[in-house]
């Protein structure tokens, strides 16, 4: 069985987008949205898809903890509110679930901005090599997991940010595959904050956690 975790916070504009593909697959039995907070018709658009909707602590980290604690699926799929699946997504998770050898292995997407600027094409190479050479996709990426590996490596921690770097650095890259298929995701923030200012803005903030910088400290700087 597969479920899916969807973390969110005021996701209405992108929500209805992502669950209409999840409900129309076969592979998937369970779908969980675990809101932070929201004031919106989070919950509502949620119901209308047959998804269950779980109030969880504000955060992402503790969002995808308790959404996971929730689930009964034997196989983990960790999505963002704003992604966008591409047609065969479901044939590609399945058969990455069928493989016996992945049960100690986990795997995510490439990654895709889901915009015609030129200059997206740039960042999607540097992020797609960052995830490949150092084994450190982003949750824009989504990740896929068994169960069993998930409860083994201890699951997400309860970070504000850089929760998905604490995950992948705990998979390790030699455990991490990349799955044949982009999952595309939302422009929003490099159309407004440019496409060279975003990339090293997110650089700096990665910078500060290796060094050891607070969560609490980089998700401040962030916002």
């Amino acid at each position: 069985m597969l479920s899916v975790i969807i973390p969110t916070l005021n996701s209405k504009d992108n929500l209805e987008t992502i669950l209409k593909s999840l409900s129309r697959s076969d592979s998937v039995d369970e779908i969980i949205v675990a809101d932070g907070g929201s004031n919106d018709q989070t919950k509502d658009i949620t119901e209308t898809y047959n998804a269950q909707f779980i109030r969880a602590p504000h955060g992402r980290g503790s969002q995808l903890s308790t959404g996971a604690l929730a689930s009964i699926g034997d196989w983990l799929l960790f999505i963002h509110a704003d992604s966008r699946l591409l047609p065969g997504w479901s044939s590609i998770v399945q058969k990455h679930m069928d493989n016996a050898h992945h049960q100690y292995r986990a795997a995510y997407f490439r990654f895709a901005l889901e915009t015609t600027n030129p200059q997206a094409r740039y960042i999607e190479k540097i992020a797609n090599w960052r995830a490949k050479s150092f084994g450190l996709p982003y949750g824009d990426q989504g990740l896929l997991i068994s169960r069993r590996f998930y409860e083994h490596i201890g699951g997400f921690n309860d970070l504000p940010i850089m929760e998905d770097v604490d995950m992948v650095r705990r998979i390790g890259k030699n455990r991490l595959d990349d799955l044949p298929l982009a999952l595309l995701t939302g422009a929003d923030r490099y159309d407004h904050d440019g496409y060279i200012v975003r990339p090293i803005f997110n650089l700096f903030c990665l910078s500060l956690y290796f060094l050891g910088v607070q969560p609490d400290t980089i998700k401040r700087l962030y916002e």
